[in-house]
């Protein structure tokens, strides 16, 4: 599977089916998978603690983290494709509407190379 070949409702029917054949849903209640993503992404944290913002695009491409912040990574959208499965999220659907709404609150002519939030603009 690649990025360029494989679409997410594919991998939100891997992530599904890999769940049912364990009898993993019983499990999977939207408090469970949000506290599970939460520790996931925390992870993901974890190999650029006491980095250098500047220095963390190498800490991302070291070959000795990689495979770990790969995997991290892999964690957080896994818990992220099945909350959308468990709750019924349409994902691509949600994401549209967040992007657009962030486009409202951070026009390109007054965010554009500015880390300000929306209400700082």
């Amino acid at each position: 599977m690649t990025d360029a070949k494989t679409t997410v409702a594919e991998l939100r029917e891997r992530v599904l089916a890999f769940a049912r054949e364990r009898d993993w849903e019983q499990f999977h209640s939207p408090k469970n998978l949000s506290m599970a993503l939460a520790a996931e992404a925390g992870e993901l944290m974890e190999p650029f603690l006491w980095a250098e913002s500047k220095d963390s695009h190498a800490v991302a491409r070291d070959p000795k983290k990689r495979p770990a912040i790969e995997a991290e990574l892999a964690d957080v959208v896994v818990y992220a494709l099945e909350f959308a499965n468990i709750c019924g999220i349409d994902l691509a659907a949600a994401i549209e509407t967040k992007m657009a709404a962030n486009a409202q609150k951070y026009p390109v002519e007054k965010a554009k190379g500015r880390s300000e939030k929306y209400t700082e603009l």
